[in-house]
């Protein structure tokens, strides 16, 4: 990253959580919603433009990668929608990064959080890769995720 525009510095995950939330307004969003949208605005960053799009490392959980940041905030909801009143947080992101999100949330809309999970822990996946390698709690490293973005944008 050593080209990378300072003032594109990455998001924290919170900021990028609560413009999807606020995105979603009106449609039931529970915290697996959040956690993989999140995620996956993170590796079409990096597999588009070769940065992040957060500032927090993601880790391979059970249920695939995970911001623990996001998932604690939103924890308490459990399996049903998020009650908190979203914030429209488009100011704490560059326009590259909004129009990002805005795009990703947009494709992924219609996913249910059981298929954007399995979406994101499928086999050859930065998820399963890291998992085989170094167990379930381990960070997925940004490179893994930027190598699998940029061969799905190929594809």
């Amino acid at each position: 990253m050593s080209g990378a525009d300072p003032k594109n510095k990455p998001a924290e995950p919170l900021v990028v959580a609560d413009r999807i939330l606020w995105l979603r307004k009106g449609i039931d969003t529970t915290p697996m919603h959040v956690l993989k949208i999140v995620y996956l605005c993170h590796g079409w960053m990096l597999g588009i433009n070769g940065e992040p799009l957060i500032n927090e490392p993601v880790e391979a959980w059970t249920y695939g990668p995970v911001i623990p940041t996001v998932y604690h905030r939103y924890k308490k909801y459990g399996g049903g929608p998020v009650r908190a009143e979203p914030f429209d947080r488009r100011e704490g992101l560059n326009p590259v990064m909004n129009d990002l999100i805005n795009s990703i949330e947009s494709i992924y809309r219609s996913c249910t959080a059981s298929q954007l999970s399995a979406l994101t822990h499928q086999p050859k996946t930065p998820w399963d890769i890291t998992v085989r390698k170094s167990g379930i709690g381990s960070v997925i490293p940004d490179d893994l995720i930027e190598e699998h973005y940029q061969k799905l944008l190929s594809e």
